[in-house]
Order: structure tokens, then sequence, then C-alpha cells
């Protein structure tokens, strides 16, 4: 694969929201304020509620850092603002017989408890030719379900036969449709769980991939556009595999964890740092994969809005652009874990300096 065919992807995929990371850099150099939903789970992952903020730590570049605001959510009450959750239908990154078992699990979820849902939940329609958002948010699993059967499956454009130039299409596409959902949902108030039901992008990673140093520069403005989108907008995503067990086996299901560790520097950009399952899990939401019961894996993420804790603090000034700083909070109780958004890309207070890291 030549490094200009890189360079043209590159460009596609910071170019499908640029004028969302312009405004993501103007808001950090005038406000650092940064808000996190943490969830907290005991050895067997059952969230727990009950916490004070004494029992937390939140580290930045390990270094310990005030906590300004926090509160917990917990039990069926409902938070001001509201838990958003969107499940997504991805008509692009699976085949025609895929995608018809996500709308069966989806139906399947929504149908639970006589079709009464805990909270409110839309339906994306994610296509070739790009995402139809619901128009209603219904805690009526039944209306739901008559929404979805209502939309058919689009013809699809974007085929696996075309090879290489139809997986950019569809790596293309889903960034793209991602950034904008992001951009979309920044102005709304509130947490979102946005439930991406997909194999995945492909991830466009590999011994035999040589990018140039333009291309890992554009690549680098990407990870932190989405990166700082996604924590605008409140957005924890999570992964759910539709393919189940028969994926089981295959390498794609455990190769993103190759790019789980946050970027620090355009040199060490790979575009597996922007595949789905990597920013399910550096926003503190699941990856979950090889498992046939898809409808009770999105009612596992969808438990997440059942018990968790919001707290704020003032990030650090960057001493140059987009630096990189890793987040983790410690909880003061044994056998206790925290899952939160793993890092944020920090900017200087003056926009004097250059736009990109070496």
């Amino acid at each position: 694969m030549s490094t200009r065919y890189w360079g043209w992807i590159c460009l596609f995929c910071f170019s499908c929201f640029p004028a969302f990371a312009q405004q993501t850099s103007r808001s950090l150099q005038s406000d650092h304020r940064i808000t996190l939903d943490v969830v907290v789970a005991d050895k067997a992952g059952k969230a727990i509620s009950g916490l004070q903020q004494q029992d937390f730590t939140l580290l930045d570049n390990k270094e310990p850092q005030k906590i300004l605001t926090f509160h917990g959510v917990e039990g069926t009450a409902t938070p001001d603002p509201p838990v958003e959750v969107i499940l997504l239908v991805d008509e692009v990154n699976a085949s025609f017989t895929n995608v018809g078992t996500e709308r069966q699990e989806i139906e399947k979820f929504l149908r639970q408890n006589s079709g009464e849902l805990a909270r409110p939940v839309s339906i994306v329609l994610f296509s070739d030719t790009g995402a139809t958002i619901g128009t209603t948010s219904s805690r009526d699993g039944k209306a739901l379900v008559t929404d979805l059967n209502q939309s058919k499956n689009s013809p699809r454009i974007i085929g696996r036969a075309q090879g290489l130039y139809g997986a950019v299409d569809r790596f293309q596409l889903s960034l793209r449709t991602l950034g904008q959902l992001a951009e979309y949902e920044a102005t709304r108030p509130g947490r979102k769980l946005v439930v991406w039901i997909s194999p995945g992008w492909p991830l466009f990673s590999g011994p035999n991939v040589d990018l140039s140093s333009k291309d890992q520069q554009e690549f680098f403005r990407s990870v932190v556009a989405l990166s700082d989108g996604l924590q605008k907008a409140r957005i924890t995503l999570y992964s759910v595999d539709p393919l189940g067990t028969a994926d089981a086996v295959g390498v794609r299901t455990s190769y993103y964890k190759d790019f789980l560790k946050g970027v620090r520097a355009a040199r060490q950009v790979q575009a597996g740092n922007l595949a789905l399952q990597v920013l399910a899990d550096q926003s503190g939401g699941r990856v979950l994969n090889s498992s046939n019961d898809v409808a009770g894996e999105i009612a596992t993420c969808i438990a997440d809005a059942t018990a968790f804790y919001v707290l704020s603090f003032d990030g650090v000034e960057g001493d140059g652009p987009n630096e990189y700083h890793m987040l983790e909070v410690k909880i003061d109780k044994p056998g206790l874990t925290a899952r939160t958004r793993s890092g944020y890309y920090a900017q200087p207070e003056h926009p004097s300096h250059t736009t990109s890291n070496q």
C-alpha cells in the first residue's frame, strides 16, 4: 500500500470533522473543566453505589488532582439531565445477514419486561448513505420495535467485493458518522451511552503498513479530534459485536488491544488507534464480543447507567498543543475498580503555538 494512498485516507478522516476539532481546541483554551462519568465495580463486575467523594482519588499523569464537584447516580433515580441511550444499528460494517441478526437482537432487547425500558432509548440507523437518527426517544420498547421494523435495510452501495477500496470507504464513513454524532450530542446536556452494534470497521494496521510523517500528523489530528469530541459530548461508547461465537477465535476480536495506549505524539500513531473498540475502551465503555446473546450484551452496556458517579476537575494547561494526559481513578476500598475515560488532550492557554505534535 503506497504512502500516497494512505495520505488520502488520513486527509479524509480529519476533513470529516475539522470545524468540530477547531471548536474543541478553542473551548479548551478558555475552559479546562472536564466532567468524568465513573462506573465502580466489584470483582464480580457488579456496579457499586453509595460511595462518597473521599473514596475517590483522581490522577492526571499520575499526579493527584482536586475533585471540584461530585455526585452519585443510583437505582431508578433519573438524573438531571437524564442519561440518553442510543442504539446504533451498523449496516455498513456487517454483512446483510449479520445486520438481520443485529435487528433481531435489538428487538429482543426492546421487548424484555413487556417492552418497559428502564430509561429512554433512541435508535440510529447507520447505512451507506449516512446515519438516520430516530424521531423519538422512548421507554416504550414495543413502539421502538415498530419504528425499527418500518425501516428497511438500505441497499448496500459499499460492498466487501470492492476489496481494499470498499474497506477504505467503510473506514471513512464510520469515522465521519461518529464525529458527526459527537458534534450533535455536544449540543445536548447530560451523559450519553452510545451502543454501536458492529464488528467494527477495518483497522488498516499491521507490519506491512508504513505511514509517512505527514500521514501520521493527519491521523494524530483525527485521534485528538475524536477524543475531544467524545469527551465534550459526554459520550460513553460501547462496541457490541453481532458476529458472536462465529468471531470468537478470530484475531480481530483481540488485536485492537495493541492500540489501547493513549497516543502522545504523531510519530506513535497508527490507523488502529481509531478502531471502534479502541475508542470505546478509551471512553470508559465496554468491548463485548464472542457471545451470541447480543441482547444480553446490550443490557449489560445500558446497566452502566444504573449506578455511576459524576465528578469534575480542571484539566491541566498544556505546555504545547495536543498534549496527552493519562487519567486514572482509584477507589479507597479493597476489591473495587473504576472505569472511566482514560485520557484527554490538553491545550495551551494561548493559541500562538503550532497546531500539531511531532
